[in-house]
């Protein structure tokens, strides 16, 4: 009895890891992947307003000059889109 016991562990896992990528998107899916283009559009833009105003956080109160010129770079890019 030990030995089937024994036997199917074995022949479960053997199964699982070759099943292993369908097991993890069944348990564990990519949430991005769900995302329609609204919703794509909708996470880009919050992820770029979030920059923008560490950005402007970051220039304080003496103004752009506290913004290095990378920062600036980035900060010109981003109010464009």
């Amino acid at each position: 009895m030990s030995q089937l016991l024994i036997l199917g562990i074995i022949i479960i896992a053997i199964l699982a890891f070759f099943n292993r990528e369908w097991i993890k998107n069944k348990f564990f899916p990519d949430e991005k992947r769900n995302y329609t283009i609204d919703d794509q559009f909708n996470s880009d833009k919050r992820d770029r307003e979030k920059e923008i105003d560490r950005l402007l956080s970051k220039m304080g109160k003496n103004g752009i000059n506290d913004l290095s010129e990378k920062d600036r770079k980035r900060l010109d890019e981003l109010s464009k889109k």
